[in-house]
């Protein structure tokens, strides 16, 4: 790997979309926590500190050694360029006038490089409680706003720059033309970051490290174990085993449609089906994390059970991507984020395997891109987000045959249906619940008390927060339709609207 930015993160809340901002630019960057930093190689071409939730002058405040910056150009941003100042000799006060949200550049240098094509002016975003108000003779200011003095500057003697307010984020007018000028006209990137190097690099590290060892990983039929597959085949070919597990709350049909699309990939799968023994292991459960923990040791069994009949095992693969990888080394310290389907409990430990996740410093986004670059099929790819314990938390209450054939059919009427009216790629997901709940209703001259289906369709970049899709009312009355006269059981559907937060995408 070569060309890194080092991103220090000190709790931003916008530390991740620095990272986003930098790869967008095809530049390879990492982020680690400001009191781990590691050791700074001729890899490094700069260094990013991000904003804070803390002021300088706090007791407990994060602090870094600047001597081991190895002289690596340097840019903080909010309470980064605050810790630069605070070094250096300046001074930090809690702002007379606290700057949050939208503010204009009322001076822009230009002529400085990493203001070069900046216009006066323009939007900024700001949100700080302190402010620079003395600087040295070392510093030139290098933009303000009509409150704030030192907006932006330049260490001379140092080649540190500060910004008070986020590029990062895109109510920022020209911030990302102002990391792209820090990125690759200060630091000297050539923006030749992309998933053709990263297939090239990846592929090359993975023979280096798992050389003739067999390797097993848990398919789930989802975009990131998909890729992690790819890649790993393309790598050590039939030394991988995947399974895939028919839980019985995979969607309709689900079983055979993933394993024909792997096998047309030349993956080496094994199909389990073991449906009965997850619905024994839910009989009588209602609890949500009583159903996922039920689950989650069902996989477990089954998944040890598979690899122990292939024996000589050594390594096991998930599909852990950059996201988890971040939130599980947090500032805050280590926290249980890596998620539940990422994550085979303590088989690792058990059966004595190391493990091996590659796509550990990727996005969402970028692991799609890899995919592309495998030529892993679109259905594939593009598919929704599925949470690991399937139908068995859009079931409310307790889960039998009955309810989950129920559902599989109202939710095949859905997602075909957005698939054949060119909605499907218009949202992030899609999902159809079973309310534990009957109402009356009619068909023909019969009274029916039959249960009630919730149709939910969300838009976001990530899931972190999501929005209620505005599918079209005819749609919506045609799906409705067909699901009360071809679904029987069912005699109502809803449209859920609500947006997360308050609400979350799962009902469970």
């Amino acid at each position: 790997m070569e060309e890194k930015i080092l991103i220090l993160d000190f709790g931003s809340q916008y530390t991740q979309l620095i990272a986003r901002r930098i790869r967008e630019l095809n530049i390879y960057c990492e982020i680690f926590p400001f009191n781990k930093i590691p050791e700074i190689t001729s890899e490094y071409f700069g260094i990013i500190l991000s904003g804070s939730p803390y002021s300088v002058h706090d007791k407990d405040s994060p602090k870094i050694e600047f001597e081991k910056f190895n002289d690596l150009p340097v840019l903080g941003i909010c309470y980064g360029a605050q810790l630069i100042a605070n070094f250096n000799n300046s001074v930090i006060e809690k702002s007379k006038i606290r700057e949050y949200g939208r503010a204009k550049l009322s001076y822009v240098d230009s002529e400085n490089i990493l203001m070069k094509g900046v216009k006066s002016n323009s939007d900024v975003w700001m949100s700080h409680g302190d402010s620079i108000t003395e600087i040295s003779n070392s510093f030139k200011i290098l933009a303000s706003t009509k409150d704030v003095k030192v907006t932006s500057y330049f260490l001379k003697n140092k080649n540190y720059y500060g910004l008070q307010f986020h590029p990062e984020v895109t109510h920022t007018e020209f911030g990302k033309k102002i990391l792209k000028n820090f990125s690759v006209d200060i630091c000297g990137c050539s923006q030749s970051w992309n998933s053709e190097k990263f297939v090239e690099y990846t592929v090359k590290q993975i023979r280096n490290i798992v050389k003739n060892d067999r390797v097993i990983l848990g398919l789930s039929g989802g975009v990131d174990s998909s890729v992690a597959a790819m890649l790993i085949h393309k790598a050590i070919g039939e030394n991988l085993y995947c399974v895939f597990v028919d839980n019985g709350l995979l969607r309709k049909n689900e079983f055979s449609n993933v394993l024909s699309s792997y096998n047309n990939l030349g993956l080496n799968v094994i199909g389990v089906d073991a449906k009965q023994l997850f619905y024994n292991g839910l009989l009588g459960k209602v609890d949500p994390e009583d159903k996922r923990k039920s689950i989650g040791n069902n996989f477990i069994k089954v998944f040890e059970k598979e690899a122990n009949k292939i024996g000589d095992i050594k390594w096991l693969a998930q599909g852990t991507i950059y996201p988890d990888v971040i939130e599980s080394v947090s500032v805050k310290g280590p926290s249980a984020t890596i998620k539940s389907h990422h994550n085979v409990g303590g088989l690792p430990e058990k059966m004595n395997l190391k493990i091996i996740e590659p796509l550990n410093l990727l996005f969402k986004d970028e692991v799609r891109k890899v995919g592309n670059q495998l030529n892993i099929p679109n259905n594939i790819l593009n598919r929704h987000p599925f949470p690991g314990p399937g139908l068995g938390i859009r079931i409310l209450g307790e889960i039998t045959k009955e309810k989950v054939e129920l559902l599989q059919n109202a939710d095949d009427i859905y997602i075909s249906s957005l698939i054949s009216e060119n909605l499907y790629d218009k949202v992030w997901q899609a999902a159809t619940i079973l309310l534990p709940v009957k109402s009356v209703g009619v068909m023909g001259d019969e009274r029916t008390y039959e249960y009630t289906i919730v149709l939910r369709a969300v838009t976001s970049l990530d899931g972190m927060t999501a929005d209620w899709s505005r599918l079209p009312n005819e749609f919506l009355a045609e799906v409705s339709n067909k699901i009360i006269n071809k679904v029987k059981g069912i005699n109502r559907v809803v449209y859920d609207i609500s947006s997360k937060p308050p609400a979350t995408i799962e009902w469970e």
